[in-house]
């Protein structure tokens, strides 16, 4: 799926990964309860800075910080839109 937005300088287009839905135990967890993902693959990397390309590439699977990045819904899905310096580690 092609998508029609290009991350520009340091930015990185992420798609979070589903929140989990059940513990390792098996109790079920609610809603209002789930924790935001901290985990993604990257779908859109822009270009770098003049000093600093960037060093993730699509396809990657990254962990980032818990309120890292700005939400946003393109055709139906949820992505986050953020610096590269919020990305913490290629998983």
């Amino acid at each position: 799926m092609a998508l029609n937005i290009k991350p520009l300088a340091d930015r990185v287009l992420v798609e979070p990964q589903q929140a989990e839905t059940t513990t390792a135990s098996g109790i079920i967890i609610p809603d209002n309860a789930k924790e935001k993902p901290q985990k993604g693959t990257v779908v859109a990397v822009g270009k770098g800075t003049k000093d600093e390309p960037t060093t993730v590439k699509v396809g990657d699977a990254v962990l980032y910080g818990k309120y890292a990045g700005t939400e946003l819904k393109l055709e139906g899905t949820d992505y986050l839109i953020m610096r590269e310096s919020d990305i913490l580690a290629i998983v």
